[in-house]
């Protein structure tokens, strides 16, 4: 009846969809009332078996029935308890069964909030005084009878309340502990995650020095090979194919170990990020169209979803150019063999209290497994068949550098989505990030 507290009710319903041990002491009070005078009154019998049946099936009412189920409990209850205290004294009013109504009295205590507890008390005092009218046809009311029924009204009233205020409290302690354990839960997910951003960072600056010192010591006998093997295939130009042929491939595989020596080495090299207001859209326009012309895969077709009145970014233009690059052409291997769309949506948006722009890189490929999504941008990661799995990382790096955030989730094509967010204000004083590693001679 009062409906200002439906939440109150719904978690009241949650706790006593099932039986408890409440329930079972309950049913023992019917049994001792079944074995006091009147005994041999079976309908005092059958209306006890009643009340204890529903009591029992009282949560299975209320769970299959949220909102009318404790209505429908109420008025059964309050109806039982009239018919017992009809059938167990010459005059109803003067039944010594009528603490019966604290059963209907304590129910709406349980389920309904002060209002609501107030009225159903006022229905079961109701139905309890009922019988005044046919025993004043033939009795008189004295005043002990008057103050004797009100003492009992008034201990109904009383005993309502103190219930409805216990379980009211308890119901808020509930939703305090329920609000410290979320707050709690939060917090330790945040803890985890900075834990988990401190050994990341930990192993980036570990493979970042073992990275540049293996890069520079292989560079120098590299550039030998290299310089030798272009010497070697001019001298060839007029041997046998094989000749010709071994010293390409001495070629072409060095010149590939020198681009991975050059991705080691900008994935070691100190990152400092110089941002000055930048319009986002425009870089990346460039960058989709950049990717889109050297593309010589399947069909990749790019739809852009850019916000109106987006505000100008903070960023270093060519490291973003690089990471955004590293994105776009992520997306286009990943559809390669059977083509498909690369969304990029960019929209205004807040992270952690702080305003931004956050940039979507959305594509229908096979996407990156759950467990995976971790330990993506940790260095030699990756789902490629080939590469080390550093260009990940270095776009890692670079948002991190613009005091960003990025993260890989589900697209709603199934495949992978990249969100990575640039906050609109940077701190005052940046302060260039450590090197891992400078190199020799530098």
């Amino acid at each position: 009846m009062d409906t200002s507290s439906d939440g109150e009710a719904s978690l009241t319903i949650a706790r006593r969809s099932n039986l408890n041990w409440l329930d079972f002491v309950g049913l023992l009070f019917l049994i001792g009332l079944a074995v006091l005078p009147p005994i041999e009154e079976w309908h005092k019998q059958l209306t006890l078996l009643a009340i204890g049946a529903t009591q029992l099936a009282e949560g299975r009412i209320v769970r299959a029935l949220p909102r009318r189920g404790p209505w429908y409990v109420m008025l059964i209850k309050i109806g039982l308890a009239t018919i017992l205290v009809d059938h167990t004294g010459e005059l109803g009013i003067n039944s010594s069964y009528y603490p019966i109504y604290y059963l209907p009295i304590v129910t709406a205590a349980l389920y309904f909030g002060p209002w609501g507890t107030l009225l159903w008390t006022l229905a079961a005092s109701a139905a309890y005084c009922s019988y005044l009218v046919p025993a004043l046809e033939q009795y008189t009311l004295p005043l002990s009878g008057m103050t004797e029924l009100a003492l009992r009204i008034l201990f109904f009233f009383i005993m309502a309340m103190v219930v409805n205020r216990f379980t009211i409290e308890n119901r808020r302690q509930t939703w305090r502990y329920q609000e410290l354990a979320e707050t709690l839960a939060e917090t330790n997910r945040q803890l985890r995650q900075a834990q988990e951003e401190a050994r990341r960072s930990e192993r980036l600056a570990a493979l970042g020095q073992l990275s540049a010192g293996l890069a520079h010591e292989i560079r120098n006998p590299l550039a030998v090979i290299r310089g030798s093997a272009e010497t070697l295939s001019g001298k060839l130009q007029g041997a046998d194919d094989l000749s010709r042929e071994l010293a390409g491939y001495i070629l072409s595989e060095g010149n590939r170990v020198a681009a991975l020596v050059s991705n080691f080495l900008d994935f070691a090299r100190p990152l400092h990020a110089a941002p000055h207001p930048t319009e986002i859209t425009s870089l990346l326009d460039r960058v989709l169209n950049s990717v889109t012309e050297r593309w010589q895969g399947g069909p990749v077709r790019v739809e852009r979803q850019y916000a109106p009145n987006l505000p100008l970014v903070p960023l270093d233009e060519s490291l973003c150019e690089q990471a955004f690059l590293n994105l776009a052409q992520n997306a286009f291997e990943a559809m390669s063999n059977t083509g498909g769309v690369l969304t990029v949506e960019v929209r205004r948006t807040a992270s952690q209290e702080r305003d931004g722009v956050e940039v979507r890189f959305s594509d229908n490929g096979p996407g990156v497994a759950r467990e995976m999504r971790e330990q993506i941008f940790n260095p030699f990661v990756t789902t490629k068949k080939t590469g080390v799995g550093l260009g990940l990382s270095i776009v890692s790096r670079i948002v991190d550098g613009h005091h960003g955030a990025i993260r890989v989730e589900e697209s709603a094509t199934g495949g992978a989505c990249f969100v990575l967010f640039f906050p609109l204000e940077v701190p005052a004083e940046t302060h260039p990030e450590t090197p891992l590693l400078t190199e020799a001679g530098e």
